[in-house]
């Protein structure tokens, strides 16, 4: 099955270890050597109403996604799964 990755800002992410709502994709990490996705990016959560910025973004590796439907991409979002906004590669 073929899909864009825009097809994949819409979709909510919900880690299944704990059922915490982590967001929506927006961005992803593409390993250009195979061309293949190997990490979803989904925003951190917004300090005191986005007034203080957000907290660190979730990296998901593709490898902890268990299910992409058509509403919500559920992971298995074990152990370090954030990055620092200061690690953001600037293009």
């Amino acid at each position: 099955m073929e899909q864009r990755l825009s097809d994949f800002r819409d979709r909510e992410v919900i880690s299944i270890s704990d059922g915490r709502r982590l967001g929506y994709v927006s961005d992803a990490l593409v390993d250009t050597r195979s061309g293949r996705i190997s990490a979803l990016i989904v925003p951190g959560p917004a300090r005191f109403f986005g007034l203080f910025g957000r907290e660190d973004d979730y990296v998901l590796p593709w490898g902890s996604i268990t299910r992409v439907g058509p509403d919500i991409i559920l992971v298995d979002a074990k152990g370090d799964i954030r990055r620092s906004r200061r690690e953001r590669p600037m293009f």
